[in-house]
């Protein structure tokens, strides 16, 4: 693969020329090795910024794309076996320090709650009941006036009010 381009053969004029050819064949190749569409666009994307900062010498190379797909082979390969590596040290753990109990319905609800909140007061009650900011805090955090973070405040708890009843679950 090092071998520089032969005479009468032109190199790929451009990196995007590379990227734009080759991009989709050596995600697809490698989301069928890995069977994780989002870690086959990771590892490729990778390789190909590797030969963005090389491209001088990878544009030389007889096959520049094989030279990227080398790469991409060579992280899939150093991901697996450092995933292989971690479910192995997991598997020497003891079991019963692994185990946690998962949400109770209180929490479900709320978090089902909070979800049906307009984003400015959810962000409002997250600030000030989960990160404990204060009114003042949180009016400089958002770079709005203390008495629009109290109104927010205010209609965020009668919404959940409203839901988190003895029907809705979690009162």
């Amino acid at each position: 693969m090092r071998a520089e381009a032969p005479p009468g053969v032109a190199p790929p004029s451009s990196f995007d020329e590379l990227y734009a050819a080759h991009y989709g064949s050596l995600t697809v190749q490698l989301y069928m090795y890995f069977g994780d569409r989002q870690e086959a666009h990771d590892v490729v994307q990778e390789a190909f910024c590797r030969a963005y900062a090389r491209w001088r010498t990878v544009s030389a190379y007889e096959d520049p794309v094989g030279w990227v797909r080398r790469v991409a082979w060579n992280l899939a390969l150093s991901r697996w076996r450092r995933t292989r590596s971690a479910l192995r040290f997991l598997g020497r753990q003891r079991r019963d320090d692994l185990a946690v109990d998962g949400p109770g319905p209180e929490h479900v609800a709320v978090v089902a709650a909070l979800a049906t909140l307009a984003e400015q007061q959810r962000r409002v009650v997250v600030l000030r009941y989960l990160a404990d900011l204060t009114v003042p805090e949180i009016a400089e955090r958002e770079g709005v006036p203390e008495g629009t973070v109290k109104s927010w405040l205010h209609r965020a708890r009668l919404a959940l009010a409203a839901q988190l009843t003895d029907e809705g679950g979690a009162r």
